[in-house]
């Protein structure tokens, strides 16, 4: 079983990276293969609402955004782990969920894609305060993106309250709760 994990934190070894780094060691623990994505080690251009579009459910900008997609078509579950920015998924996270406009139109509008095998998406958000809209308003766009990609949304750990980096590290039971979503992913 092949599982991605995909950061949307431009901080290394912050409460989102560490966080992903426990589920990515629980699915491997479980016998998966295992690749991270850093979406902010990536050139990726926003979307760019081009009025010309491909009709095979590809993107006309050509950047790094070819290679994840492909990944995210290849996996048998993914992991995407984002904290909150501005009261929703970070600018790296959401240049992906909008880069997948091109799949969303050959799918819904053009209905050229068939619907496939299921596969399971789980979804880890970090946020500093405890507003629950927050979380809420990530987990929707992350479940149109699950949605869009056949990616069922198996799972998730949302974490309030974690504003410095490495603050996750002083609450054993996230880190535990972050291994056994990967371990459970497989």
């Amino acid at each position: 079983m092949y599982i991605i994990g995909i950061s949307g934190s431009p901080r290394i070894g912050g409460n989102t990276d560490i966080l992903l780094d426990k589920a990515l060691e629980g699915a491997r623990k479980k016998g998966a293969e295992t690749e991270k994505i850093i979406l902010n080690n990536l050139k990726m251009m926003p979307c760019q609402g081009c009025e010309k579009v491909k009709d095979d459910g590809t993107c006309l900008v050509e950047d790094d955004f070819q290679a994840v997609y492909e990944k995210l078509k290849k996996a048998d579950g993914v992991i995407l782990a984002s904290p909150i920015f501005f009261g929703s998924l970070s600018a790296q996270t959401k240049i992906l969920v909008d880069r997948l406009q091109c799949y969303w139109r050959y799918r819904y509008v053009l209905k050229k894609a068939k619907a496939g095998k299921t596969r399971p998406g789980v979804f880890i958000c970090v946020e500093a305060s405890e507003r629950e809209s927050f979380l809420e308003n990530a987990k929707s766009i992350v479940k149109n993106m699950f949605a869009t990609l056949d990616l069922d949304y198996a799972n998730e750990l949302l974490c309030r309250a974690l504003e410095e980096k490495g603050a996750v590290l002083k609450h054993p039971e996230m880190l535990e709760k972050a291994y056994e979503l990967g371990y459970g992913l497989v």
